[in-house]
């Protein structure tokens, strides 16, 4: 997948954070999640009570840590950003709980990478407010409690199925974030444009939106690549022609595909007669890990209906053929 395309964040991402919304009212999209939101955090404010803990998961790209921070916001509090990979040692994670003031909120972003460790020492701390430190080492060592401000831990993860039981259930308010619809990456790639003071029609705007893959990271992105065409054409504004020639360089088609994407759905059709193939066949004919292909690849594939997942394996769907100009089995057996 290019750089253009994957949901990850690149140094394409750079710059963009005047492009964040800073409220809720200002987030668009994740309707169930922003009223679920909006219920804890005007309640907790009315009372004068410190957040529930907050997990975010869902695909990369849907907005978790601009949620992490329209949350401080709303609080009305600092935040502390840091990452599961980050925390390496009980040590780490001391000094940054030790550090936080009253109502503060610590955003943990990959939380299922915490190591066992480190997690365990966040359990008490979330639970009382309170984390026990091992002082010495040996026979002589010994355990002391302190206790530090009452905060609240927002952790996002991309792999919930990863989180552990007991730190899952610490959490008093969990949000599920998914796909976007088209009709909200336009509203988000209209607001882009504006804040970067060029004009975009709405045929444009959905033109972009649809090859967005369901990600406003991934909209916002191309919608500055888009700028830059419109910039090197010095033209008025984004039209249907400027996106068009822009995707022709990015080599993005009409539903969002790049090269890679085609490599996967054409070694399917191709050396697997369409499948079913198994994970670590399809990611070694691939040259990529397993995870990547599951993690960074397949989610859109399977949103968007090219592939099928079966117990038997991967296989490319009727969509997948018909958009590659591949006659479709009628009679193929999963």
């Amino acid at each position: 997948m290019s750089d253009f395309l994957t949901p990850e964040r690149t140094i394409y991402d750079s710059g963009v954070q005047f492009l964040r919304p800073k409220t809720l009212d200002e987030f668009v999209g994740q309707e169930k999640v922003k009223k679920k939101l909006f219920l804890a955090l005007e309640a907790a404010k009315m009372r004068g009570e410190i957040l529930d803990h907050v997990l975010l998961a869902g695909p990369p790209g849907l907005g978790k840590t601009t949620l992490a921070h329209i949350i401080a916001s709303e609080l009305q509090t600092n935040i502390h950003v840091t990452s599961g990979p980050v925390l390496a040692k009980q040590g780490d994670m001391a000094a940054i709980l030790t550090s936080l003031e009253r109502g503060d909120v610590l955003f943990i972003d990959e939380i299922h990478r915490l190591n066992k460790a480190v997690e365990e020492l966040l359990y008490s701390a979330i639970e009382d407010f309170q984390i026990d430190i091992m002082i010495g080492k040996g026979p002589s060592a010994k355990s002391i409690r302190i206790d530090i401000q009452p905060f609240t831990l927002v952790g996002a993860t991309t792999r919930s199925g990863l989180l552990s039981s007991p730190l899952r259930s610490r959490f008093g308010i969990i949000l599920e974030l998914d796909f976007y619809t088209i009709e909200e990456l336009k509203e988000i790639i209209k607001r882009a444009a504006s804040l970067m003071e060029v004009d975009i029609e709405d045929v444009a705007a959905e033109m972009i939106a649809k090859r967005s893959r369901g990600t406003p990271r991934i909209a916002i992105r191309l919608t500055k690549r888009v700028r830059d065409m419109l910039t090197i054409e010095k033209a008025d504004k984004i039209d249907m022609d400027i996106v068009r020639k822009t995707m022709e360089v990015l080599n993005i088609d009409e539903e969002g595909l790049d090269d890679f994407d085609r490599k996967i759905l054409k070694t399917i059709i191709e050396v697997y007669k369409g499948g079913p193939v198994g994970l670590n066949a399809l990611a070694a004919s691939l040259g990529i890990e397993p995870d990547t292909l599951t993690e960074v690849y397949e989610p859109y594939l399977l949103q968007s209906g090219f592939l099928a997942r079966t117990p038997r394996g991967r296989i490319a769907t009727e969509k997948a053929y018909k958009h590659l100009n591949y006659n479709f089995p009628e009679n193929r057996l999963f």
